[in-house]
């Protein structure tokens, strides 16, 4: 039996939401500069994207099911977890509601 995992779509977007902030930031800080720079064979920095292929998607899954179900989640973690399943109407704390706070979680970490 295989245990319940992150979806790795999930975890997708949600690398490239941080991904994209972070170069927005960068292209912030440093003006325009070194944006034009060439780091590779016909790709410019500003032009290039940051991806994962799927075998680190897997164990980035596989990471955080450990960090969530290995380690006691603080009661903060819970009662977000919590709001999310009473706005919702269960009656009980699902994977799906602290997939929804993982994010908090990695930034509270």
């Amino acid at each position: 039996m295989e245990e319940v995992t992150f979806d790795p779509a999930l975890i997708q977007a949600i690398f490239k939401h941080i991904w994209t902030r972070r170069a927005l930031e960068r292209e912030k800080n440093e003006g325009n500069d070194g944006t034009d720079c060439e780091v590779g064979t016909g790709t410019l920095k500003k032009t290039r994207t940051t991806s994962a292929n799927s075998n680190a998607l897997k164990l980035s899954c596989e990471l955080l099911r450990i960090f969530i179900t290995g380690f006691e989640l603080d009661d903060e973690a819970v009662q977000r977890s919590a709001m999310i399943a009473e706005a919702e109407g269960a009656g009980k704390i699902e994977g799906t509601h602290l997939e929804r706070i993982l994010p908090q979680l990695l930034l509270d970490f």
